[in-house]
């Protein structure tokens, strides 16, 4: 069953949107009835122990120095020697390897699917924390085990507010303006680069429902070098026609109108690129989140049967997956990073299986009729996007 979000008295998700999204911190109590994520502390430590899975001990006393930040994988004899109190462990992704964490990110699909990022769960024991800090990027705290309590101050930070000399970016001062005290099913929203500290208060587990955040930096770097990989001639500088120079260390200005035209060519570019550059960038995924594709790909009628046998196909947990309308009759599919373009529709095909963890062949026989679908959701298939839940 999936988990239905629980707003606080007189807040829906229009007013969420308007007044707290991206601004300020809103408290949620009981914020996903029923909802149980059913990993146990072993469980995210046994992850943790994975050459596959991103995972972090900080410990702000009993190690080498203040703040110790221990990168994973680990294993056993890691966590046996860690103190009673004042530790905590982070593991990133873990709805790619639980699928019961994966269901927490149903109920924040009211915001757009190429925003969501991925689900951190840690697990402190008592005054364990990661310190006062800043993130770049929105999150919801939910508490799943045991209580946290989080302050929060709303000052600005500047960039030398931070205790040098750590791996991690510890506020050297932090006065709490606020602060809740979170019990098990209770959820707190925090906007980007609000100081905040969560202290557990004996045994805890928090999932963080983590949003993707490119800095403008990033975007910027990655459509350059998008444009120089599709736009920049071959070849080098060449000069066009010359005059003996008096001065032979000016640079002289028809040099400069041939370089700028250059640039010009090579970076000037059409919306429907940037449309298309921006889907196949966002929906990139870690190097060691990549699909796997199955050891015997289908052909397209070979295919066809066998979802009709099965009856249901099942998305990867490691697929990231958006879709854009597109200029010209053809709109895009984009899955970690490749784009499959289809004749537009106006119909729902890509909202369908896009949305969608678990497709019924119901959902899809109308449009298995036509070559165009079938082939991209049989290609999808042998790139490792989908597979029969028998495989």
């Amino acid at each position: 069953m999936t988990p239905r979000l629980q707003f606080p008295p007189g807040i829906d998700i229009e007013r969420f949107l308007r007044e707290y999204w991206q601004r300020r911190p809103l408290l949620f109590r009981q914020a996903l009835p029923g909802f149980d994520c059913r990993l146990q502390p072993d469980e995210l430590a046994g992850l943790a122990c994975e050459e596959s899975v991103e995972s972090r001990l900080v410990l702000e006393r009993g190690g080498e120095s203040p703040w110790e930040l221990r990168q994973g994988p680990f294993d056993e004899a890691d966590f046996q020697q860690l103190p009673e109190s004042h530790w905590s462990l982070l593991v990133q992704d873990v709805d790619k390897h639980w699928p019961e964490v994966a269901g927490l990110l149903e109920p924040f699909r009211f915001l757009p699917d190429w925003r969501l990022d991925d689900v951190m769960v840690s697990y402190a024991v008592d005054q364990g924390s990661v310190g006062p800090h800043l993130d770049d990027y929105d999150v919801f705290l939910y508490q799943a085990r045991g209580r946290r309590r989080w302050q929060i101050h709303q000052r600005t930070v500047s960039d030398d507010a931070f205790i040098p000399g750590l791996d991690l970016r510890i506020l050297s001062e932090f006065e709490a303006e606020q602060e809740w005290l979170l019990e098990p099913g209770d959820m707190l929203y925090l906007p980007p680069n609000l100081a905040h500290w969560g202290v557990a208060e004996g045994d805890c587990m928090t999932c963080s429902v983590g949003f993707r955040a490119p800095s403008y930096r990033e975007l910027a770097t990655a459509w350059c070098d998008d444009l120089i990989e599709r736009r920049a001639p071959a070849g080098r500088y060449r000069d066009g026609p010359l005059q003996p120079q008096a001065a032979s260390a000016e640079i002289r200005p028809e040099v400069i109108g041939q370089i700028r035209q250059l640039l010009q060519q090579t970076l000037s570019d059409d919306p429907d690129q940037q449309r298309r550059w921006f889907g196949r960038f966002i929906t990139e995924t870690k190097p060691h989140l990549q699909v796997t594709p199955p050891e015997h790909p289908l052909e397209p009628q070979a295919f066809l049967n066998r979802f009709r046998t099965s009856g249901i196909l099942q998305r990867s947990s490691y697929s990231r997956m958006a879709f854009s309308r597109g200029a010209e009759g053809l709109d895009s599919l984009f899955a970690n990073g490749q784009e499959y373009l289809i004749p537009s529709e106006e119909g729902g095909f890509l909202p369908v299986i896009t949305h969608y963890r678990r497709l019924h062949f119901g959902y899809l026989v109308d449009w298995l009729q036509q070559p165009d679908y079938l082939q991209l959701v049989c290609r999808l298939y042998n790139r490792g996007h989908f597979e029969f839940p028998d495989e």
